[in-house]
């Protein structure tokens, strides 16, 4: 079986220049806890609401906030983004797809087409969910 039939096809994207807030908005209103971060619709990194969690205020949205905290949020993606995520081809078969996840601690992996433009995002729990039914 290959990546692209059971990859998360909904690709949210950043941009290197993009705000942590803009990131911190996306994660709040939305189930997912990765964004590709693309220029001219190539992949350069990812970032996770962990790495934004880490560059953070822990203050930030409460009372103790003050101007400083705030800053944060103007920092830029590619300020704490992975560059160079591990990445597989969308023809890619799920059992490399494995491989990647037992050797790197990793918790999805992007899926790019021929052109290195980002086209899914497969995690450990897309793999499980497949696994489950053929039980």
């Amino acid at each position: 079986m290959k990546v692209n039939h059971i990859m998360s096809k909904n690709v949210v994207t950043v941009e290197m220049d993009d705000s942590l807030g803009k990131v911190k908005d996306i994660f709040l209103n939305n189930m997912f806890h990765h964004l590709l971060v693309v220029e001219d619709k190539q992949l350069y990194g990812i970032i996770s609401d962990r790495d934004l969690l880490k560059s953070l205020s822990p203050r930030i949205d409460t009372a103790a906030e003050t101007i400083k905290d705030l800053a944060y949020l103007n920092k830029k993606v590619h300020q704490i983004m992975t560059r160079s995520p591990i990445v597989l081809n969308e023809n890619a078969k799920v059992t490399e797809a494995i491989a990647l996840f037992n050797q790197h601690k990793i918790s999805c992996i992007p899926i790019i087409n021929d052109d290195s433009i980002p086209v899914g995002m497969l995690s450990w729990r897309d793999i499980m969910r497949v696994l489950i039914k053929k039980t």
